[in-house]
């Protein structure tokens, strides 16, 4: 049977869903630039600063643990509107949010967005793509994530620049982008927001969940379009269907089939130990280590504009080769690297003054960092998380593993603080060193290399 693949229709069903990842990269990075204004507004002390950065997180811990089972009984195109909804009320909410506790309920309403869409929309991606490019496709999400961060720091930076001397005639404009501009930062979210909504009555749901609720005839016609071939179209859903009829347990039953459980572990531990590598805590407190370098506050906010540029252009590097390098040859080189930039940073930290280094230095190690973060764990890891587990508990596992990600998330951001005082600025980030050791072990011992295979076949491997 030959196919001739409708590359062009691949990809648009993969941008649609990778607008998610924009839109979880804005939400989450665009809080760096709110915490002083928000805190001289409501007159917070540092408790509930960490409450105002964490909120979210808390949202997106609860919007993981019910992504899973809204994707596998509603599908994954109706889960993916359902999260735009939820960036769209959580943007409009906190434009207008007349006190704290309103403002904290929208964050959480955003955070709950983040949860689901992490999830629905790699996933989707995964399975719509086909194997040879199923990397890159699902990389796209990253690319989009880092896209969103950038798009984060580069719109806090232009409201705080033109808060400086705009004025509008509208008294809620000039509330929103001048007097207190915070609420412009979190409510430009809002069009990313429509626009992720209206495009996803474009495409169609995924077909291999189509095949799991018995419509053969919608997830051929879906495959048909994609593999442009009758016969290939019949044959996938023959594949899907096959490795259906192998799992006679329920879901939940299945989590704790041998195969299966291992693959369900391995991908918490990754989650949660690839929060632990220090990537949040410089995307959440950028600015604020940076400060703590000496550097002023325009310099750092700059300097973070840096690190989202590097960030995206790295993905952009990241989806072109994890098809042809291989996802774990991205992980060894990657966090060898990670290793290297952060020793160097902690050295700076703990002897930089004393040797009077410029902190250019230290902004040059923190991109190198950035570098093969990006690279490696952070385009690895949504790649591996989609493709790891069977069909038919593919939400329900990349839930399980994506609450550890984000429960992981909120410990790190809530932590970040207490060890930058603590454990000095030096001590963290040797820990965050360390912490790249064990990550390293397990993706050399215990996860096989799933470049170029089908999701079928990676769902035989943990199976045997």
């Amino acid at each position: 049977m030959k196919s001739q693949t409708n590359t062009g229709y691949v990809a648009f069903l993969s941008v649609v869903a990778a607008i998610g990842g924009i839109l979880f990269g804005y939400d989450t990075a665009v809080i760096s630039g709110t915490v002083t204004g928000v805190s001289a507004q409501f007159g917070l002390d540092a408790m509930q600063q960490g409450w105002f950065v964490g909120c979210a997180l808390v949202g997106s811990i609860g919007g993981v643990a019910v992504a899973g089972i809204l994707s596998d009984r509603f599908g994954r195109r109706m889960t993916m509107l359902i999260s735009a909804v939820f960036f769209t009320v959580s943007g409009i909410g906190c434009a207008l949010s007349p006190d704290f506790t309103q403002l904290v309920i929208y964050r959480i309403i955003g955070g709950v967005g983040i949860g689901v869409v992490s999830i629905v929309s790699p996933m989707y991606i995964s399975e719509v793509a086909v194997a040879r490019w199923r990397g890159t496709l699902v990389s796209l999400y990253q690319l989009a994530i880092t896209i969103g961060f950038l798009g984060a720091y580069l719109v806090n930076f232009l409201i705080l620049r033109s808060a400086e001397t705009a004025v509008y005639s509208s008294a809620l404009m000039q509330k929103i982008l001048v007097t207190e501009m915070w609420r412009g930062m979190l409510g430009s979210e809002t069009l990313p927001a429509l626009l992720f909504f209206i495009v996803i009555f474009f495409i169609p749901e995924s077909p291999r969940w189509l095949v799991l609720r018995n419509c053969d005839a919608r997830a051929h016609t879906v495959l048909e379009r994609i593999y442009r071939s009758s016969e290939v179209a019949s044959a996938e859903i023959a594949a899907v269907r096959a490795a259906g009829s192998q799992q006679t347990k329920s879901e939940w039953r299945m989590l704790f089939a041998p195969g299966i459980r291992k693959a369900v572990l391995i991908g918490v531990f990754i989650a949660v130990l690839g929060q632990f590598m220090g990537v949040n805590a410089v995307l959440y407190y950028g600015p604020t280590i940076f400060e703590n370098a000496g550097l002023s506050s325009g310099d750092s906010l700059f300097s973070q504009i840096l690190v989202g540029m590097v960030n995206m252009l790295t993905t952009v590097l990241a989806l072109v080769i994890i098809d042809r390098v291989g996802r774990k040859s991205l992980v060894y080189w990657g966090v060898s690297g990670m290793i290297l930039s952060l020793v160097c940073i902690g050295l700076y930290f703990l002897w930089g003054a004393a040797w009077g280094v410029s902190s250019t230095f230290l902004l040059i190690f923190f991109l190198a960092y950035i570098f093969c973060c990006a690279v490696s764990i952070c385009a690895v890891i949504w790649v591996l998380l989609s493709e790891m587990y069977p069909t038919r508990i593919r939400g329900l596992a990349m839930s399980i593993a994506g609450l550890a990600l984000w429960i992981g998330t909120y410990l790190i951001g809530q932590l970040t603080p207490w060890m930058l005082e603590n454990l000095t600025p030096a001590g963290t980030f040797f820990l965050f060193a360390a912490m790249c050791v064990p990550y390293i072990l397990i993706i050399w011992k215990a996860v096989p290399e799933t470049t170029g295979r089908s999701l079928e076949e990676i769902e035989k491997y943990w199976q045997k």
